[in-house]
């Protein structure tokens, strides 16, 4: 994919800095720009899923707080009085172009769960030929997890490797990647996501959000894997759609891996966390990595933790480094005592390289 022009599904991104103009305060005007850019979008062919940011800002703004709460209740609340006044807020800016808004609440269990991670992307589908707009967001009045550590960056980059979006949108009120350490300008293409190129990122100190570049840069790893292009731009430029469009360098493009993961393993990529490790020599990564092989017992000389079978367990060298996770077809206890040495542990069709 090289231009915004040749995509068939995008997901758009859009932070808490674009919607609003101060705490509790949304930019409506903002918003129905944006509407106005995604039914052109829609016009032109391309088939559109919205991630929107913005809950917890506008909950804190009904509830009188200056800043981001650290209590966890607190964000709750503010989460669960500011989703519904974003959603209406959407719909309304979609209703002169008589375009109906669908809501999706996840939680990082909707992603771990494989029947869950498919009925999101059948209930995605279902929605889009209905012609209707998807809005995604972090179901964060009820996901503890979600809300201490989470942000919209990283979710919309799972959305768009479970609905297979051909690109990422990242806007927010920053214009891309900017070489601090050089030339002190935007970085307009990243073809690998090096070191250097994590070292140019920074957090944030907005009062209502969370991330910054480095999570950006995080989700487009995740998107990337998937054969994703990302761009992270900003939301506040009028006319970012039409520049992208017209193929002009804007924001950064990250562009995608070379050999993307398969769609059918795309759940076990995209899983952040796993149940166990098991480690293995450096001849048995080599053949893994090189050759694709299926990882057995013989192969393993350590395994950390317990886990049942069809778990996701990472999969190691002996000095730590993670080359792989894959989804086991034994449990910890049968891998340890099963003297049958040629058993197959993780399948080549459920093991996926993260090197």
């Amino acid at each position: 994919m090289s231009s915004l022009a040749q995509a068939k599904r995008v997901v758009i991104k859009l932070g808490t800095g674009v919607l609003t103009s101060g705490i509790g305060d949304l930019d409506t005007d903002r918003i129905n720009t944006l509407c106005k850019q995604v039914i052109e979008l829609r016009s032109r062919g391309i088939e559109v899923v919205l991630v929107s940011s913005g809950a917890v800002g506008l909950g804190m703004g009904k509830l009188n707080l200056k800043k981001r709460p650290e209590d966890l209740a607190q964000l709750q609340a503010c989460a669960s009085v500011g989703q519904s006044i974003l959603i209406n807020t959407w719909q309304n800016g979609f209703n002169p172009h008589d375009t109906t808004v669908a809501q999706i609440l996840l939680t990082r269990e909707d992603l771990r769960s494989r029947n869950r991670h498919n009925a999101i992307f059948n209930t995605v589908e279902c929605l889009l030929k209905s012609g209707a707009i998807p809005i995604v967001n972090e179901n964060d009045s009820v996901s503890a997890a979600e809300i201490k550590f989470g942000d919209n960056d990283t979710l919309s980059a799972l959305v768009a490797s479970v609905v297979s979006a051909d690109m990422l949108l990242i806007l927010s009120n920053i214009p891309g990647l900017i070489d601090r350490r050089g030339s002190g300008k935007v970085v307009h293409k990243v073809e690998a996501i090096t070191p250097d190129i994590e070292a140019m990122a920074d957090g944030t100190t907005e009062t209502t959000s969370v991330g910054g570049m480095t999570s950006k840069i995080t989700a487009a790893k995740i998107a990337c894997r998937a054969g994703s292009d990302v761009i992270v731009g900003s939301g506040k430029d009028d006319l970012f759609f039409t520049k992208l469009l017209n193929k002009e360098p804007i924001g950064t493009h990250f562009l995608p891996n070379p050999e993307p993961v398969m769609p059918h393993k795309r759940w076990i990529a995209i899983q952040d966390s796993t149940d166990g490790t098991l480690m293995v020599n450096d001849s048995v990564a080599e053949s893994i990595i090189q050759s694709g092989e299926n990882l057995l017992i013989a192969g393993i000389t350590n395994i950390d933790g317990n886990f049942s079978k069809n778990s996701i367990v990472s999969i190691c060298k002996n000095n730590g480094s993670v080359i792989a996770q894959g989804q086991v077809e034994l449990n910890s206890l049968a891998i340890k005592d099963n003297s049958l040495t040629d058993k197959i542990v993780v399948h080549r069709d459920n093991l996926v390289l993260l090197h």
